[in-house]
């Protein structure tokens, strides 16, 4: 749920924030917090390696359960938090056995709610199956490419990836980005759609509000001098004219192809639409 606010300043006006109405939690589980360093986009030499990056507000790590490798022990749901760190809301599971875990909260998640890990449990959100055992159509999300190295695709608020249809071996599933991709039948994925749909209408409304996100403001190329980016210098506003857009470093910005050959390329059945 989305909330707006009185008009008391400029930035006030327009900011359009979470209402939190779905969360019960008031404070995490402390034994799964680790505290969290922050690098402003550098690395251990110091030295920048992801620009604009720096301050933000203090945060603490929570350990999210992304193998969901507890095969047939029910677990219950007790609480649906914040997590600072994501934005989809994360869910504590309480397993029977007295362990203590936290999952990307599904949509039509609710707390009591039973949720398991195996082969054949019931489909249905917050449960975690293999692909073979997901039915064409059945939305999902935290998808392994490997089997068994736990999920890496589909992590983000209101996101959901589809299984389309099964091929030997393999399930064809179409990705968030429109892509259509196979993935082993032994890969997990997790039922359901990740909540917090309304994560994509926030407006900050205001500069400050980004700056607590931990990041920084990003200036033109253009506005730079001709020795701090291939952009900047010449006489009032000056076009890129028939060069290429270049990054501070002279690497070509746009078009140009970075990605290397992976192994996980010839799994990909339709690239994404642009």
């Amino acid at each position: 749920m989305l909330k707006t606010y009185k008009p008391t300043s400029p930035g006030r006006r327009s900011k359009v924030g979470a209402s939190f109405e779905e969360l019960t939690g008031v404070k995490p589980e402390k034994s799964l917090l680790v505290r969290l360093k922050k690098n402003a986009g550098r690395n251990n030499r110091s030295v920048i390696t992801v620009r604009h990056r720096g301050g933000g507000s203090k945060r603490k790590l929570r350990i999210i359960d992304f193998k969901r490798d507890k095969f047939g022990i029910p677990g219950k749901a007790v609480s649906i938090e914040y997590d600072p760190n994501r934005s989809a809301r994360i869910a504590l599971i309480n397993y029977v056995d007295g362990e203590k875990r936290y999952i990307l909260a599904p949509v039509k998640l609710n707390v009591g709610d039973i949720i398991q890990a195996g082969d054949d449990v019931d489909v249905k959100p917050g449960n975690s199956l293999p692909l073979s055992s997901i039915p064409a159509g059945t939305l999902i999300h935290n998808i392994e490419l490997e089997p068994g190295k736990g999920g890496q695709l589909v992590h983000s608020a209101g996101t959901s990836a589809q299984v389309i249809s099964k091929e030997g071996k393999y399930i064809l599933v179409r990705l968030p980005s429109t892509e259509l991709r196979k993935f082993h039948e032994r890969c997990r994925a997790t039922v359901g759609q990740i909540g917090n749909i309304d994560h994509e209408n926030l407006v900050l409304g205001k500069a400050g509000a980004k700056r607590w996100l931990g990041i920084r403001p990003t200036v033109r190329g253009s506005a730079m001098t001709p020795r701090d980016h291939p952009h900047g210098g010449g006489e009032g506003r000056t076009p890129i004219g028939l060069k290429h857009p270049k990054t501070p470093w002279g690497k070509i910005a746009l078009g140009h192809k970075t990605r290397r050959r992976k192994v996980s390329n010839k799994m990909i059945v339709r690239r994404r639409e642009k």
